[in-house]
């Protein structure tokens, strides 16, 4: 059944001119389908490079939206329509807007996990890869760093001379892993690295062996030595990693580890997505014009 409808996927694929893209957080079956698989930002930036006219987001809303941004001309399809993400839902632009009247001298940095209304009102975005370049690269002495609070204060860390005003949000996916669970799992595999996000707790990020992105993450575990890894993000992961690296062991750091919204998505989904042409990701153009520019910024820093 499985193979009949990834073979029926692929001929609507082509039919409709349309290119599958797959966080690295989806389920394997949906990930193998995929054309592209990766993080949210690469994934629109290959989107926005692709000659396809329709593009089908596996991921979560604020992605496809990011992919919208950047090709505007293009149909971009969600192929679950609730498929969120409680921490871009724990920032608005009007509570945005508030805080920078509070802090007039102070610059806004997004992360991307967020809506395309909060991009707008940004004047940078920045990934987990490259928060901190980003905001090292602002003149601002006052950096207003939404939504995720525990990337703001791995990067408050490591910046000195800046002020980082924490938004309150968080990834409820991340939040669940506890410091017993990473003493406990390094009891039982004890010469395995950790490898973690840095949307984790800060007092969790302090038990990490390594502390990056998703992409980060997946780069490291295969150039490190160490047969056995311990993997502290989305366990979507796992299943590129032991593509990529057959010979090593691979472990997951906190049974809390897994996105219900980037587990929505199925076969089924994208079938539907592609046959119907349903789900379809539309931003006003006002605000895309605005969310644009705090891309193409980011982009902009090497």
């Amino acid at each position: 059944m499985q193979n009949n409808l990834a073979g029926e996927i692929q001929r609507l694929k082509k039919e409709r001119n349309a290119i599958i893209l797959a966080h690295n957080y989806q389920v394997p079956e949906v990930q193998d389908v995929a054309d592209v698989v990766g993080d949210s930002f690469s994934l629109s930036q290959h989107a926005a490079e692709t000659d396809s006219d329709v593009i089908v987001f596996c991921g979560v809303h604020f992605m496809a939206e990011s992919a919208k941004i950047l090709s505007p001309d293009k149909t971009v399809l969600l192929p679950v329509r609730d498929a969120g993400c409680p921490m871009a839902d724990m920032v608005t632009a009007p509570k945005l807007r508030e805080m920078k009247a509070r802090y007039p001298d102070a610059a806004v940095v997004c992360y991307v996990n967020s809506s395309a209304e909060v991009k707008a009102e940004s004047d940078v975005c920045c990934t987990s890869s490259n928060a901190l370049k980003v905001v090292e690269s602002l003149e601002n002495k006052q950096v207003i760093f939404v939504p995720d609070k525990n990337l703001g204060s791995f990067v408050a860390s490591k910046v000195k001379n800046k002020e980082i005003i924490l938004w309150k949000g968080f990834c409820i996916t991340h939040k669940r892993v506890k410091v017993e669970e990473v003493q406990k799992i390094r009891q039982l595999h004890p010469n395995a690295k950790i490898l973690m996000h840095p949307e984790c707790e800060p007092e969790v990020q302090k038990l990490a062996d390594f502390l990056g992105s998703t992409s980060a993450i997946i780069k490291y575990a295969g150039e490190i030595p160490e047969k056995d890894i311990i993997i502290g993000t989305e366990e979507g992961i796992i299943h590129l990693l032991k593509k990529q690296n057959p010979d090593k062991n691979f472990y997951l750091l906190s049974t809390g580890l897994i996105c219900t919204n980037m587990k929505k998505t199925r076969l089924e989904d994208v079938h539907s997505a592609l046959l119907n042409m349903q789900h379809e990701i539309h931003v006003d153009e006002n605000i895309r014009i605005k969310a644009l520019k705090s891309l193409e910024r980011m982009l902009k820093i090497k």
